[in-house]
């Protein structure tokens, strides 16, 4: 479901979530050797969204928050559109 018409950025932001939310779970390994915990998330998520607008901290909440909690949320667009409402 696109969000402003935007159904390639919807989708790109659902594949991202969604593999970060498999790798958090799973504990995987990254490339430098580090594994993806909880920690390392936060560490990364405010890294790059310190690089961020304000005018974008919505969407980062609302990606963080699709992207970590428990059950994988079925889709980011739900919870995104109630947003916009």
């Amino acid at each position: 479901m696109p969000i402003h018409n935007l159904m390639e950025d919807a989708a790109t932001a659902e594949i991202s979530r969604a593999q970060l939310w498999q790798w958090l779970h799973n504990g995987v390994k990254l490339a430098d050797g580090r594994v993806l915990d909880q920690g390392l998330f936060d560490e990364l998520y405010a890294d790059e969204t310190a690089k961020l607008g304000a005018e974008f901290a919505d969407a980062a909440t609302l990606f963080k928050r699709t992207a970590t909690e428990q059950p994988l949320m079925d889709f980011l667009t739900l919870p995104g559109y109630q947003q916009l409402a």
